[in-house]
């Protein structure tokens, strides 16, 4: 077998179709917006965008539809040099996608999504494509997906010795039993609120919820916390690592995203898992400083130059 390097995603692409208004409106009414755009995104496609742009060498296993939507993504992976060597093209089902609510006083964000052709991936998906990853240094998978396939991905993964990471998003009821194929879990509160029970309302609160976590069988929790920081736990130690603050706050879709992304890519060149949350913070500060998910993502450039200035709002 090769030297295992790099980072290999599973995950969804969908088109982001983004709308900025003051607030959403409510059942049976009609408002004006003041903005829209629309753009590549989906948690793992996002994902591998931050990874490649942070500095890894990234390969990224989904389904599209034979459409434009796909054809978008293909456009997108191809210009960040991400490996689509396993994507699988369906005939049946469409490309999803995303409404995206931005605030455009806050820039917090709601969502839908809807998978389309991503919904189909399946275990024996994976199973095709167990030697990519194998082969990686990193496996990161979300919950867009079927959790069954995020599952079976994870034990490959696990058996192989390669890090495995698993950002709980959207939420969604787990069996304990996937906890234990996981060096990393990284929900942000609502995440971690819906997995242990804990309403995260304090670094303390995060505490016990990472704790509960643990107790599922995790390897260590990275809490995301948003202009808090994000907390690194695990049974030796727990470290809250700062926000880093780039600018003005424009929208925070991409935000989970370029965090989970450039912490796989920190973590597959050989980081300690602290100088990892570290980076991942970086990443997330600049990501929200511009509009998108996927087009926010910032280089491994700008990643180094925000931390020699160090973090802080």
């Amino acid at each position: 077998m090769s030297r295992q390097q790099g980072v290999t995603i599973l995950g969804i692409f969908v088109v982001d179709l983004a709308f900025r208004a003051g607030r959403l409106p409510v059942m049976g009414e009609t408002i004006l917006g003041d903005g829209f755009k629309m753009g590549p995104g989906g948690k793992g496609s996002n994902q591998a965008v931050a990874a490649a742009r942070a500095g890894a060498g990234v390969t990224f296993l989904t389904r599209v539809g034979a459409d434009e939507f796909g054809s978008l993504g293909r456009r997108t992976w191809e210009a960040e040099g991400i490996d689509t060597s396993r994507l699988i093209t369906s005939e049946r089902e469409p490309t999803g996608a995303a409404f995206i609510f931005v605030s455009s006083e806050s820039g917090d964000n709601a969502i839908i999504v809807e998978p389309g052709a991503a919904a189909e991936l399946s275990a024996a998906d994976v199973e095709a494509a167990a030697d990519a990853i194998r082969h990686a240094a990193v496996f990161v998978t979300q919950l867009e997906q079927p959790v069954a396939t995020a599952s079976r991905a994870l034990g490959i993964a696990r058996a192989a010795g390669v890090v495995t990471v698993l950002n709980p998003a959207p939420a969604a009821h787990l069996p304990d039993a996937i906890f234990a194929l996981c060096d990393y879990v990284t929900p942000n509160e609502t995440e971690a609120a819906a997995l242990t029970g804990i309403t995260v309302a304090s670094v303390d609160d995060a505490r016990r919820a990472a704790d509960v976590l643990l107790a599922k069988g995790a390897g260590a929790t990275v809490l995301t916390l948003g202009e808090r920081g994000a907390l690194f736990h695990d049974r030796e130690r727990s470290v809250l690592v700062p926000a880093f603050a780039a600018g003005p706050v424009v929208e925070t879709t991409g935000a989970g995203d370029a965090f989970n992304g450039a912490f796989a890519a920190a973590l597959a060149e050989g980081m300690d898992p602290v100088s990892a949350v570290r980076f991942g913070c970086a990443a997330a500060g600049i990501s929200v400083t511009r509009p998108g998910t996927a087009p926010s993502m910032p280089t491994r450039a700008e990643i180094e130059a925000l931390l020699e200035r160090g973090p802080g709002r």
